[in-house]
């Protein structure tokens, strides 16, 4: 039986977000065959219940009654469909099916309940092969050939996934800081459209923030002590500086593209409380962080003395150095879409852009600091990540400052509280993930 099969399936991929639970029940909520020939195409949305949390994830179902050695990875196992029993595997690995999609939305297929849409004015070539990217952990990405890439969002939530919004209403402005959009695909859950799948330009000359950082990084470490930060050959400055401007003009073309406001000093108040009781939960999973909650406290009563509103708008909300790529003309902002396990709710939520700024500080001070982490020299480069991180900083903050971003005064206050902030959510992730680089964190503390 079908539901058997992907109840023992599903509990191994990588995107399953209930790790380390039972599955109590799986039923699959909607069928909708796609392609009815061998090898045929199916799009399931599949219901998760484990203990009182039901949880909805998509798979393209592919059935074929022989199945190749290329899709064997992929393999769920034998099933009955339409009358005789076949292979079923995950579809997006077989190029000849996901080359279905590219179709669908280049000719705005409706096949209910899936409606496949193609971004006015585009093209798109449904002829490139497509390769599964194997890195990401939360959804699956499909690469056709140099041309595109599609983000197939695996766990569901009802409602118009913000990266979708974000992209195309700033391609709609002309922001060259995203990857021009083709297409998506939607569905309807709860009475609410709901976004399947957004399809992009493959940036395929690029590279990714972070590891331009840690090459940087590296570069310095690799030279004599003598040598400044701004003397090593893989100076990363120029480019924290060019991605500082990107980041404030990408918030710019927000604050156009939709609504603004301003929170009161009450709920600034409020805020600050979220923080301290943030603090003290971590303190008591973590008592090394105990010691540095004076630190955190102090920062904590200068944003509750604010006195004035403070600006708030659309803003990327999971921002750091995995999240840009550097293509041969500027840098180019990924992933919209927020902190995937939060509410989407809380993702579309307007907020400070400075929590943006915060979190690609705290990268850059990562990216400084977690080569030390199993280095056999780590105390005695200790001052050189601290030197390379102080440049990058302030490069960074320098393009955003020039580029019309605003850090004076209260934003200062609030920027500096962001930042603690955050560092009291990574000595938690760090504890219980990756105890070792439980310094990086903990050193936010320190400066």
């Amino acid at each position: 039986m079908l539901t058997e099969l992907l109840t023992g399936w599903i509990a191994t991929q990588r995107w399953f977000a209930g790790k380390g639970r039972p599955i109590d029940e799986l039923s699959i909520e909607s069928s909708t065959q796609l392609a009815a020939d061998d090898p045929i195409l199916a799009h399931l949305i599949i219901s998760v219940r484990q203990g009182d949390r039901v949880t909805r994830y998509q798979l393209l179902l592919g059935l074929r009654d022989e199945i190749p050695d290329r899709l064997r990875h992929a393999m769920i196992g034998r099933t009955e469909w339409g009358g005789r029993d076949r292979y079923a595997f995950d579809a997006a690995h077989d190029a000849g099916l996901t080359r279905w999609l590219l179709t669908g939305m280049d000719v705005n297929l409706t096949v209910d309940p899936l409606a496949f849409h193609r971004v006015p004015g585009v093209e798109i070539d449904t002829t490139p092969r497509s390769l599964v990217m194997t890195a990401e952990q939360s959804n699956t990405s499909i690469v056709y050939g140099d041309k595109y890439i599609l983000k197939q969002f695996r766990a569901l939530i009802p409602g118009v996934n913000p990266e979708l919004e974000i992209v195309t209403a700033l391609a709609a402005q002309g922001s060259s800081h995203v990857a021009k959009p083709y297409g998506w695909i939607e569905t309807t859950l709860d009475g609410e459209p709901t976004t399947l799948a957004i399809m992009q330009e493959f940036l395929s000359n690029s590279s990714e923030g972070w590891a331009m950082a840690l090459t940087s990084v590296r570069d310095l470490y690799a030279q004599p002590r003598d040598v400044s930060a701004a003397d090593a050959g893989g100076d990363f400055a120029a480019e924290a500086r060019r991605l500082g401007t990107a980041t404030a003009q990408v918030h710019r073309d927000l604050a156009r593209a939709f609504p603004t406001a301003v929170i009161e000093p009450p709920e600034v108040k409020r805020m600050t409380e979220r923080f301290r009781r943030r603090l003290d939960r971590a303190i008591a999973e973590v008592p090394q962080l105990d010691a540095h909650a004076e630190v955190a406290h102090a920062a904590y009563d200068r944003l509750a003395d604010i006195d004035r509103p403070v600006a708030v708008q659309r803003v990327h909300g999971d921002y750091h150095l995995g999240q840009v790529m550097r293509t041969a003309a500027d840098w180019v902002v990924l992933d919209f879409e927020g902190e995937p396990g939060q509410p989407l709710a809380e993702r579309r939520a307007l907020d400070s852009p400075l929590r943006d700024v915060a979190g690609m500080l705290r990268s850059i001070e990562y990216a400084a600091r977690h080569l030390l982490a199993d280095h056999p020299d780590a105390a005695s480069l200790v001052s050189r990540a601290q030197e390379w991180s102080a440049r990058n900083r302030a490069a960074f903050l320098a393009g955003y400052t020039e580029a019309g971003g605003n850090i004076t005064g209260a934003d200062a206050v609030l920027l500096h509280a962001l930042k603690l902030s955050k560092a009291v959510y990574e000595v938690v992730y760090e504890a219980r993930n990756r105890p070792t680089w439980l310094p990086i964190p903990l050193a936010a503390f320190q400066e």
